[in-house]
């Protein structure tokens, strides 16, 4: 029967287009949809369009924001001498999140994968380089993913940054509070052993 309602047919082919919702969830959601009066439909479709077209990257660190420059880039009362460099916009949400950093932060948009084809000419290293140039900063932070392209990216950046006198760091890996040693895999136990600190 579903095969022969083509509206909905297009509603869930539309949704399962979305990161993380396969056929099931995109008929589940749909279905859900359907149940809902169309003023509820109408406000999902009306906050859609409008994050679509409100939302911009910054021109300074090239997250999300719906100000220009962002509102972290306008804060003046961030400390001007540490850059965190991330690789998407949900990691500054999620830094941000956790309260405990105050600089200022750069977005990649990505990391290094040639499986991919993403090289650096597709990433906003080259802004990187040039906030480097321009700025104040002293010490540069990589936050970037513990995965092999989140590690390529790192590596390179690392060589980049030997010509500037910043001092370059990278976020501690390791495990993860309430983690268990029999779960963890060899790279998050091998980082845990050479991040350790002393008591």
């Amino acid at each position: 029967m579903i095969g022969h309602i083509k509206p909905l047919l297009n509603l869930i082919g539309e949704l399962k287009r979305l990161p993380g919702i396969g056929p099931r969830s995109a008929e589940r959601i749909a279905y859900s949809i359907l149940d809902m009066d169309e003023e509820a439909v109408a406000s999902i479709g009306k906050a859609l369009i409008d994050a679509k077209s409100n939302i911009k990257r910054c021109p300074i660190c090239f997250s999300i924001t719906d100000d220009i420059p962002c509102r972290i880039c306008q804060d003046s009362t961030r400390n001007k001498s540490i850059i965190c460099v991330v690789e998407t916009a949900k990691d500054v949400i999620a830094l941000e999140k956790a309260g405990n950093f105050k600089g200022y932060y750069h977005v990649l948009e990505g990391s290094l994968s040639p499986g991919r084809n993403i090289g650096p000419d597709n990433l906003r290293i080259k802004e990187l380089l040039e906030r480097l140039d321009k700025g104040s900063f002293e010490e540069v932070i990589l936050a970037l993913n513990s995965n092999v392209e989140g590690e390529a990216t790192a590596m390179y950046l690392g060589r980049l940054l030997k010509p500037f006198s910043i001092k370059a760091t990278r976020i501690a890996h390791g495990l993860p509070i309430g983690g268990e040693l029999e779960f963890a895999d060899e790279m998050t136990l091998m980082y845990a052993f050479e991040d350790r600190k002393e008591l």
